[in-house]
Formats: structure tokens, sequence, C-alpha cells
């Protein structure tokens, strides 16, 4: 495995990161889902790197990265982006993040598109309801013993019922992995994506775009992979039969997408 290397932004924050593919290959950024880690990725990697230099990171808040303290703002997150890139010297680079990791691609794409190649956007949306019904899930968080029946929420809604059921091997993971995040990393994120609204701002993204659709996605809907590529003039949509983490219930089929997109003319 990679070896771990650590960035420390300019508010003080620790970012933790590993590098996949040789030196000279273009780069390509992995970004997480709240609850999630780098590893996430780890399937995706052999395959991915053969083509590209692979960043992939642990968003603030989660897995060997500080936790400072909340609220984050989708802004912070994607300077962190910016300062990864910046600290390895990368002009530009394209950009597949999921979920959160999908709604930190659409500030780059908005904020800083000089930066991004090419984007792509899985099980992520540009809007999750309206802001108050985030503050009793942030409050759960932060007052529950711990985080035991958070870790059974969140993979109920990454994870087909059947796969619980029989305790699938791909589960387990995940399922440590939350126990051991940090309450406060995930309010912080879960901030993140309260005050954020991107529906209207879209129709301003110019970047290549492949959005990644979940059929059966109760997280981010597949109607909002829709909107989004509605919105952005251009981009494909790709539906796959999964629920929320559909690189890990469709790997081949989910690298094969990003593989034919990031290398295509």
């Amino acid at each position: 495995m990679s070896p771990l290397h650590y960035l420390t932004t300019r508010d003080n924050v620790r970012i933790a990161y590993r590098l996949d593919g040789a030196g000279g290959l273009p780069l390509l950024v992995l970004s997480n889902s709240i609850g999630t880690d780098l590893h996430m990725w780890d399937g995706q990697i052999a395959a991915l790197s053969e083509h590209f230099r692979v960043l992939r990171y642990d968003a603030r808040g989660h897995g060997a990265s500080s936790v400072p303290p909340g609220p984050y703002s989708l802004a912070r997150l994607g300077e962190d982006v910016i300062e990864l890139l910046d600290a390895l010297g990368v002009q530009r680079a394209h950009f597949l993040g999921l979920s959160l990791g999908g709604f930190v691609g659409q500030w780059l794409a908005l904020n800083a598109p000089q930066r991004i190649e090419r984007l792509v956007l899985a099980n992520t949306s540009a809007w999750l309801g309206p802001q108050d019904q985030w503050e009793a899930r942030i409050a759960e968080v932060l007052e529950a013993e711990d985080m035991r029946d958070t870790a059974a929420t969140f993979l109920g809604n990454w994870f087909p019922a059947t796969w619980l059921e029989q305790d699938r091997p791909e589960v387990a993971p995940f399922r440590a992995t939350l126990l051991a995040t940090n309450r406060h990393g995930l309010a912080g994120s879960f901030a993140a994506v309260q005050e954020t609204d991107l529906r209207t701002a879209l129709r301003n993204v110019r970047l290549p775009t492949l959005v990644i659709a979940g059929q059966f996605d109760t997280v981010t809907a597949a109607d909002h992979s829709e909107l989004i590529a509605e919105a952005i003039p251009g981009a494909r949509l790709f539906t796959l039969p999964a629920v929320h983490l559909s690189n890990i219930e469709f790997p081949r089929e989910f690298e094969g997408a990003v593989l034919d997109f990031l290398l295509a003319p």
C-alpha cells in the first residue's frame, strides 16, 4: 500500500493523503463521502492507477485527517483540494467525488474551474433538502452515547438490505470506519451539506462532466443526478442498479464508466 502523507492547510488542519500510479501520469483526485475515508477507493486503485497518478485523501474530520471544530463550509472543503494540488505542484487534474465528494467537485467546477480537467460526480446532489432538517441530524450525532446507531443508519442507507442480512464482507470495513469516526467530523460535514444549494449555479459549469447515479439510492436519489446532468451543459448520465456506494456494489462497471469518460479523446 502506498505511504500516507500529510498536508497542513492554511487554517492549520492536517489532511492525510496517498498517491498511487506513476509520477508522469495525469493526476486524478478521488474524494470520499461522509463517514468514510480514502480506503473507500481501495478497490478502484488497481484499475485507475494504470492510467492516472491517483490522489486520494481523507476529508477533514475523517480518517487520519484532523478533526477541527465544526461547522465546516463547502468552500473550505474545496480549498483543501486546491491546497493539495498546490502542494503537489499540479495545475490541473481530473476529479472524481462521491456523495460529499461530489458536492466538493461541484464547488470546484464553479469556483476553480481552471484547476479541473474532467469532472465525475457520483451518487451526489446539488441540494439535500431544507436546512432545518439537518439540525436534528447534527444534534442526534453529537448527543448519541456512541456511534453504533449512527453506523447502522449509514450502512442501511449505503448498501442493499440483502448485503446487510448476509453480512457481506464488503460491509465490514465500512462499519469499522464508521464506528471509529469522530462525531464532530460527521457533524461538521453535515453542516457543509446543510448550507449548500447549487441547483441554479450548475448551469454555469463548463467542464466535461460525467454523472453516475444509483437507481436505488435513498441518500442522493437518482433524480438528483438527473437534475445535475440536465443542468450542466453537455454532461453525461450513467445509472447503475446500485444504492449509494455504487463503486462498491458495481466496481467493474463503475471503473469502466469512469475510465471510458476520462480517457475519451
